[in-house]
């Protein structure tokens, strides 16, 4: 019966396959049928016809149809999170085989962000592909999470005093951030005091980086009106500043560099954030992370003094160099 079953595509509790567990699944994450056919690589209408062949032989109810979406009943809800426990299994299985690979090779994932990447990290990963030549590196950049656990990357690099609790790794150095503003303005010697800063032209992430203490710095601090340019990228900031469009803080690694950007003030420590390399802990054995988690904290660990303001070759201050 149950060979007849399946040979005519019906089904019923007996023949329930794991594709169809990821079906139900999809459409409750995507709440509806093109959002999961999408997900999963099928056309609309199969998606349709299949969740119907599920629901006809369970004799089950799994969706609910509302104008917002699909909506799962009770019976569908444990069907996605059967479903979840399962792809959660395979991928810690497949987690344990990547850290069990002997020869380093292959394809690395790495996610940082734009400003780690462009203004200190990509010449320390082209001396990585340099040594390790039958590695293959692919970076995600962006600020958003990424799961470690299903393999959206192997290795995170990440500006963070609170790195996941699901993930190890190294803290590399200490990001110190400080006020700049463009040089050419500065026409007075001596350090300007805080209080006038405050009243001065101001450019700035905007709130959705609240997390960033520079940002909270001035939100407390600078009055709205005087915040005249918002971005939601370091780089840019960087950019604005040394435009003269108003004064910012800025990570010193970035703006020591820029000649056309003078430091109005000392490094803030209650501004710094921790720099930390980070993987999932099946994988921290894995030659291909360990060679290039390694590598990275070796080349990190040189250039701590760029990174924590501490070496001599920062910026000039408004009232001489800094110490």
């Amino acid at each position: 019966m149950n060979r007849a079953k399946a040979a005519t595509g019906q089904i019923s509790p007996e023949t329930l396959a794991w594709d169809d567990f990821r079906l139900i699944k999809a459409i409750i994450d995507a709440r509806s049928l093109p959002g999961a056919a999408t997900r999963l690589g099928l056309n609309h209408s199969t998606v349709f016809r299949r969740l119907g062949q599920i629901e006809a032989g369970l004799g089950l109810k799994l969706f609910e149809r509302h104008r917002s979406g699909y909506v799962a009943t009770p019976a569908g809800e444990e069907m996605a999170a059967l479903a979840e426990r399962v792809d959660n299994e395979i991928s810690a299985f497949a987690l344990k085989l990547a850290g069990q690979e002997i020869k380093p090779a292959g394809d690395l994932r790495v996610t940082t962000n734009d400003t780690l990447l462009v203004d200190l990290l990509t010449p320390i990963f082209a001396g990585f592909l340099q040594s390790c030549p039958d590695i293959r590196l692919d970076i995600l950049s962006g600020n958003q999470a990424l799961n470690l656990s299903k393999r959206d990357a192997d290795v995170a690099i990440r500006a963070t005093d609170k790195p996941p609790e699901t993930l190890v790794g190294r803290r590399t150095a200490r990001i110190a951030w400080a006020l700049y503003g463009r040089a050419a303005d500065v026409t007075e010697p001596g350090t300007p005091a805080m209080e006038a800063l405050w009243q001065r032209r101001w450019v700035s992430l905007g709130e959705e980086f609240a997390m960033v203490k520079a940002v909270r710095q001035v939100l407390q601090h600078v009055p709205p009106e005087r915040i005249v340019y918002r971005l939601n990228t370091v780089l840019g900031l960087a950019e604005a500043v040394e435009a003269g469009i108003g004064i910012g803080y800025l990570p010193c690694f970035i703006a020591d560099r820029r000649p056309g950007l003078l430091r109005l003030a000392a490094p803030d420590p209650d501004l710094a954030a921790d720099l930390w390399l980070l993987t999932h802990p099946e994988l921290r054995h894995s030659p291909r992370v360990r060679l290039f988690m390694d590598h990275v904290a070796a080349e990190l660990a040189r250039l701590k003094p760029l990174l924590e303001a501490t070496g001599p070759d920062g910026a000039a201050m408004a009232g001489g160099r800094n110490s």
